[in-house]
């Protein structure tokens, strides 16, 4: 049986649209005396939004950190391989629950059956792997899922109204992100169909995207769709930067690319994925 404090936390975080009873059975008096969420991410230093999102979410939940509830920070530093040994980590601390993006959520659900894992993904949730579908999700994985993949096609239109004249359009995803080729093929798609040339690029490190910029400067890229990807992510700032140094107009997935000084942006807000992952009562 969980204890009281526990269950009502369990039952007060859930997934906006995903919805399902979290079934845990641990002894009493094994649980820490306050309820432990383990927010977990590929990397931190770049997302000091998104946990103070998720800890407004908390607040209009009911719990506020350090009163009621404590977070335990797990950061990959961008090493996707060592999420399944920080989970593992987070599981020997007796959370209550694993918070993170697709990757993480992956990696936990691959470590447990039991702890409850909330995740807020860009992508299906079904075909990503986190649920089994969205009316039955079954299992310990519930979550917010905001349209990413979706947009690609959208974003791309937007661009095209940008600059008219570009036949050759970049695309530069992340190729280690789950949801990355779905979005490739989601562009390649209504590039098709409208007669429109992209050349997809793809970076998992500083230097390949260094090499990405000046890629599409040799092969005469009119202009950028970018953004898809936790490392591209996290390397925001640096891409805004190499967009303007190639005076290349770009189109990004994430409004946080435009607050780092991108051009423009179409797409859900992840952040308020982040505070419903913290608020959301119907679980």
């Amino acid at each position: 049986m969980l204890d009281s404090k526990r269950r009502e936390f369990i039952a007060l975080l859930g997934g906006g649209g995903l919805l399902l009873a979290v079934k845990v059975r641990r002894a009493r008096g094994q649980q820490p005396a306050m309820p432990v969420v383990g927010f977990l991410r590929t990397t931190l230093t770049d997302v000091p939004h998104l946990v103070t999102a998720f800890r407004q979410g908390l607040k209009e939940a009911g719990f506020v950190e350090g009163e009621n509830v404590a977070i335990e920070f797990r950061s990959a530093e961008g090493q996707v391989d060592q999420l399944p040994a920080l989970v593992a980590d987070l599981i020997r601390r007796q959370v209550a629950l694993i918070v993170g993006n697709t990757p993480e959520a992956l990696a936990a659900k691959a470590a447990t059956t039991t702890v409850p894992i909330v995740f807020a993904t860009g992508g299906d949730p079904v075909r990503g792997g986190l649920v089994a579908s969205l009316n039955r999700p079954g299992g310990n994985v519930t979550g917010v899922s905001f349209t990413t993949v979706e947009l690609g096609a959208k974003q791309l239109g937007l661009l095209r109204e940008l600059r008219p004249g570009a036949t050759r359009i970049a695309v530069l995803v992340d190729p280690k992100f789950p949801i990355t080729e779905r979005f490739v093929s989601e562009v390649r798609a209504a590039a098709s169909a409208t007669g429109q040339q992209i050349e997809v690029l793809y970076a998992s490190s500083d230097r390949e995207i260094e090499t990405a910029f000046t890629t599409l400067g040799q092969r005469g890229a009119g202009a950028l769709l970018g953004g898809v990807g936790g490392f591209l992510f996290s390397r925001r700032e640096g891409i805004v930067a190499l967009a303007a140094r190639h005076r290349i107009p770009a189109m990004y997935i994430l409004r946080e690319y435009v607050a780092a000084g991108g051009l423009m942006s179409y797409g859900a807000s992840i952040a308020d994925a982040y505070r419903q992952a913290g608020a959301d009562r119907q679980a």
